[in-house]
């Protein structure tokens, strides 16, 4: 059994630059779910692509990622965090030079499904690894710059791409968004190997292969007709899929229990489930990622209510990038004054911008966004390390690629669900209009069924206190 580390224990003297390059691993998934949306006139028009084909391109790498992220996890607890992350990073490199130079609309598809499962492989060993490297004393300050490269991903997604386009580098266009991963890749992978300690469970066993295939059916059902449905005008097809999703999810929770009683060895341990505030800890990680529609339906105020470019957006964006920033260097604090509250007070924080943004929209204030955004980004880069700490941080260290790849997963599949949901009543409260007017009513609206989401996400956030490692059954 690995043990938490205590302050007088054992230290990897190459941790803190390990970090840099895990972090590299945790940047490139989120940003090149984000960095896709304001190209896709672009590869449009290239391609000779239709609006459906459009649509594939962002929700195949969605769907990937998320089914794939729980299996991912695992692996890098079974065979080594480090040898999975590398073959992660090998495999994201490779399927976004095929993205990069896709000739068709249906080449590009395939080449950003693959990115999206090798981002599933490689990203939860980032989280897992600083889990397993970081002693007790030093985990909280090591999340918080996880969490800030998180969030600060999905911003400057936006941002980038539109810089990316208006600058146009020798000629690539939007091939530029997926070539940029080459380089940074190249320094981080063997980066990776000379620095990154490999850590993995000392109980090695077999995957399990039944179980991942039944999970990987069940998210897959659950997911791909929660984004493609609603462009789709929901098909017969996806509620069918949408049926067939609980009673997946069921078989593979019965085979999961089945084979722990055997003495096996599951891709998700039943019994760690019911460990004292994990569930809850994932219930509010759902609740919580559901802002990440928010920049969907910021990036529509802006472009389709404001008449903005792409690039004017994506600069829109960065007083809530830099409250992001700064948020997670006031975390330990927030921690040391609210305790298990943290993450509670960096959601309420949040709501409290997203209701700004509402009301200055609505009284016809906009000029004064920019301190709402600020607060929004504060907000968040308080809650999510410590919402992370709250589920990973308790977790054994032989478990916590399991951990890590739950509480992604928990996130993806809420940005599906908020895309689906909360993106479905933005467009239904704007109808047809198209003046500036229905525009920042229809964003009022679904900001503030944002910030309902994150409210409910910080009560669920401030329950009973999680045991620490070593403490769960």
């Amino acid at each position: 059994m690995i043990h938490a580390l205590g302050p007088g224990a054992h230290r990897d003297p190459r941790r803190w630059i390990a970090l840099v390059v895990l972090l590299a691993g945790a940047f490139l998934p989120p940003l090149d779910f984000f960095i896709v949306n304001v190209a896709l006139p672009s590869i449009r028009a290239d391609l000779h692509a239709s609006a459906a084909v459009m649509q594939l391109i962002i929700s195949g790498y969605a769907t990937a990622y998320a089914v794939m992220l729980v299996t991912g996890g695992r692996l890098g607890d079974l065979y080594g965090r480090r040898n999975i992350f590398l073959i992660g990073m090998a495999g994201f490199a490779a399927s976004s030079a095929l993205c990069g130079w896709a000739s068709t609309a249906h080449a590009l598809i395939i080449g950003r499904v693959l990115q999206g499962v090798s981002a599933a492989i490689m990203a939860p060993q980032a989280l897992a690894s600083i889990n397993a490297i970081f002693p007790e004393d030093e985990k909280p300050k090591a999340l918080s710059l996880y969490a800030m490269t998180f969030g600060l991903a999905s911003m400057a997604g936006l941002f980038l791409g539109g810089t990316l386009i208006a600058l146009d580098i020798v000629g690539l266009g939007w091939r530029s968004l997926f070539l940029v991963n080459l380089p940074v890749i190249a320094i981080a992978a063997p980066a990776a190997l000379f620095l990154v300690t490999d850590t993995r469970s000392d109980r090695p066993s077999k995957l399990d292969v039944g179980g991942a295939v039944l999970l990987a059916l069940g998210l897959f059902a659950l997911i791909a007709p929660l984004i493609e449905g609603r462009e789709q005008a929901w098909p017969r097809w996806a509620l069918v899929m949408l049926a067939a999703a609980v009673p997946l999810l069921l078989a593979f929770w019965r085979f999961e229990r089945k084979l722990e009683i055997a003495g096996g060895d599951p891709i998700v341990t039943p019994s760690l489930l019911r460990a004292p505030g994990l569930m809850r800890g994932l219930l509010a990680a759902l609740f919580f990622y559901v802002v990440a529609a928010f920049w969907l339906i910021f990036s529509i105020y802006q472009q389709g209510g404001l008449g903005r470019t792409p690039f004017a957006a994506g600069l829109a964006i960065l007083p809530a990038a830099a409250g992001f920033f700064l948020g997670p260097f006031v975390s330990g604090r927030a921690l040391k004054v609210f305790g298990r509250y943290a993450a509670a007070a960096g959601m309420g924080v949040q709501a409290g911008g997203l209701i700004a943004t509402a009301v200055l929209i609505s009284v016809g204030a906009p000029r004064f966004l920019f301190v709402a955004l600020f607060f929004i980004g504060v907000g968040q880069g308080i809650a999510l390390p410590n919402l992370v700490q709250t589920v990973v941080g308790g977790i054994d260290k032989t478990r916590s690629g399991l951990a890590a790849g739950l509480v992604n997963s928990m996130f993806q599949i809420s940005a599906a669900l908020a895309a689906a949901l909360i993106g479905g009543l933005f467009f239904s409260v704007l109808g047809a209009a198209s003046d500036v007017g229905s525009f920042g009513h229809a964003y009022s609206i679904a900001a503030l069924a944002i910030a309902a989401c994150l409210l409910i996400a910080g009560w669920l956030s401030s329950g009973p206190a999680v045991p620490r490692n070593g403490d769960w059954p």
